[in-house]
């Protein structure tokens, strides 16, 4: 990398709270759902790769509703000059964010050489946040490991962030996990290589002008709290996905935002216009509510709820009976 953008001067953090980007989970109608849990979460798309957001159906892929906002676009991709492109195209369909996934150890992944092999060309990952961050004005972020196999060290994980941040970027979201690329499954390398909470805060030490968010293994608002006196924000993924509902105390707990707890029915009840929309465009009913079967998670009549939609809205010409007749088994349980 031979040229440096000015770091722009850092904003209040706007990722006090975090939805991870997750492959086949995170998409519009689970990132609308979740909206209604919670007003202030910033919420993440699943990955995009370049070539997607470059040569396919851009509509069906980047659109979003307006209530989902703030909401950040994750792109896939090692080539600056595809991803400054893709960046222009995330600003114009209206994302809050474009972020770089620099963590995802899948093959298929380290084929299209991005994801987490990344963290080994540190130059190159800057060469594309200099792109990126001159071809759009939204914010440029990257979500990044700890490392990956044996470059493992305290030493190249600051080499990397270092930089990186040389090319412009100020936010890094951090799993604090390194990556195996070699012999662990994605599932794997969730679980198996343990967390290093100590090296992310030293990055938050010895960067402390830097935005670093933390993600991997926080379960609640309370693990929350603790971090978020270390770090900028932190990053909730398969937690929330399986029980939606700890979220609804995150406005007042992590915002200090006092509005009114929705109930899970009222939840419910907000979605169904969504629903009832997407449904007379051609959406299956199956493709919204596998996403909301956590929503009754630990409470009376929840595995009733999930086994009713499991059961009935993969059901062809099914509409939104499925999930009032579910709601009713949960009030008589």
């Amino acid at each position: 990398m031979t040229e440096k953008l000015q770091a722009p001067i850092l904003w209040p953090s706007s990722h006090r709270l975090c939805l991870a980007p997750m492959l086949e989970w995170t998409d519009r109608h689970f990132r609308y759902f979740l909206r209604l849990v919670s007003k202030r979460i910033f919420l993440y798309s699943e990955m995009v790769t370049t070539g997607a957001v470059l040569q396919g159906d851009r509509s069906r892929l980047l659109a979003f509703d307006a209530a989902e906002h703030p909401v950040a676009l994750q792109l896939g991709g090692s080539d600056p000059a595809d991803l400054a492109e893709s960046s222009r195209i995330a600003e114009s369909f209206g994302y809050d964010e474009v972020n770089l996934n620099v963590g995802c150890p899948s093959d298929r992944v380290q084929s299209g050489r991005f994801g987490a092999c990344l963290m080994a060309e540190p130059e190159l990952v800057a060469d594309c946040m200099l792109a990126m961050r001159k071809a759009v004005n939204i914010p440029v972020t990257v979500k990044t490991r700890i490392g990956i196999d044996n470059r493992d060290s305290y030493r190249e994980l600051a080499h990397f962030v270092r930089t990186v941040a040389d090319g412009g970027c100020t936010t890094f979201i951090i799993h604090a996990r390194k990556a195996c690329l070699k012999g662990l499954s994605p599932k794997e390398n969730r679980e198996v290589p343990p967390l290093r909470y100590d090296m992310a805060r030293q990055l938050k030490e010895d960067f402390p002008h830097l935005e670093i968010v933390l993600n991997g293994g926080i379960m609640n608002l309370q693990e929350c709290l603790e971090h978020l006196q270390t770090f900028d924000g932190v990053m909730l993924g398969r937690s929330i996905y399986h029980n939606p509902y700890l979220l609804t105390e995150a406005d007042r707990v992590l915002f200090g935002d006092n509005h009114p707890v929705p109930t899970r029915e009222a939840i419910l009840q907000a979605l169904l216009p969504y629903v009832e929309r997407e449904l007379a465009q051609g959406t299956r009913l199956q493709s919204i509510c596998r996403h909301i079967l956590g929503l009754f998670h630990g409470a009376p009549g929840g595995r009733l709820w999930r086994r009713h939609l499991s059961e009935n809205a993969v059901k062809p010409g099914v509409g939104v009976e499925v999930l009032r007749a579910a709601l009713e088994l949960t009030r008589y349980n």
